[in-house]
Parts: structure tokens; C-alpha cells; sequence
């Protein structure tokens, strides 16, 4: 009884209790009446291969309640059924693609705009820059080099 545990201890004994159940009985116990089949069925015999022989009542098989057809359906509906589908199917669609073109159309819109005013800040910067330094000279940096370090032609 003091088998080790997992963990190498023995176990403590433990008590060992026994349940029996308590039958019930009714509070008014009804009274058996014997029931008279419809038909007697037929004893059938079977004799097994090892001579043994095998003696029981032949059993119906259960019958299954008939399926009921189901209601045919008109190829009319079908028809209306899957236009309707169809329909939806080519809206969902052109909604997409307008919505898609809209969103197309803003983002070139958008874009030529910013293209307009970083060239328009380039040719302002062009002009004021010009405007701004008329009594400048402009220097021709190969001859002046060439003429520093002496070299005549």
C-alpha cells in the first residue's frame, strides 16, 4: 500500500469508501398489465458452421420515412435569380472604376499643379536673379586660368 509517488515518497494510505446506490420506488407504483402483441413473430434457427445453433426472432429492419420532393424549381427564376446577381456583380464594378478614375484624375491634377509652381519658383528665381546683378561681369574661368599661368596661344 505504500507505493512510492512520482516524486519518490510514499503515498500516505488512503481509506477506501464504497458506495452503494439506493433503489428508488415510486410513489405509486403502477400496476403491470400484460401486452398482447399485434402478431406472434417467427422463431428463425441458424446453424453455425461448428454445429452450434443460433435461435431469435427476425428483426424488421426499421423503414425510413419517405423523402419528400423537393419543389422544382423554374428555370424563369433561376434566370432572374442570376441577372439579379449579374447586375449587381457590373454596378459594384462601375462604381470602382469611377471612383478609381475620380481618384486618378485629382492625384494628375495634383500633380501638374506642383509641377506649375516648382517651375514658376524657378523662372521667379531666374528672373529676379538676373534683375539683381546687372552691373555684374561675367568671367570666363578657362582663359582666366590660362592667362594666369601664362600659357599664350
Amino acid at each position: 500500500m505504500n507505493e512510492p509517488t512520482r516524486y519518490g515518497t510514499p503515498a500516505e494510505p488512503t481509506a477506501l469508501e464504497v458506495h452503494r446506490p439506493t433503489p428508488l420506488t415510486p410513489a405509486h407504483p403502477a400496476p403491470v398489465l400484460p401486452v398482447q402483441p399485434g402478431s406472434i413473430p417467427a422463431v428463425a434457427s441458424i446453424v453455425l458452421p461448428d454445429g452450434r445453433v443460433v435461435t431469435g426472432y427476425a428483426v424488421a429492419p426499421a423503414q425510413s420515412e419517405p423523402l419528400t420532393a423537393k419543389p422544382a424549381v423554374s428555370r424563369a427564376a433561376v434566370n432572374v435569380a442570376l441577372g439579379g446577381v449579374g447586375f449587381l456583380a457590373v454596378c459594384g464594378g462601375l462604381f470602382l472604376l469611377t471612383a478609381f478614375i475620380t481618384a486618378l484624375t485629382a492625384l494628375v491634377t495634383q500633380l501638374v499643379i506642383l509641377a506649375a509652381v516648382i517651375f514658376g519658383g524657378w523662372v521667379a528665381i531666374q528672373v529676379l536673379s538676373a534683375s539683381g546683378h546687372k552691373g555684374a561681369t561675367t568671367v570666363n574661368i578657362r582663359k582666366a586660368v590660362i592667362k594666369r599661368n601664362h600659357f599664350h596661344h
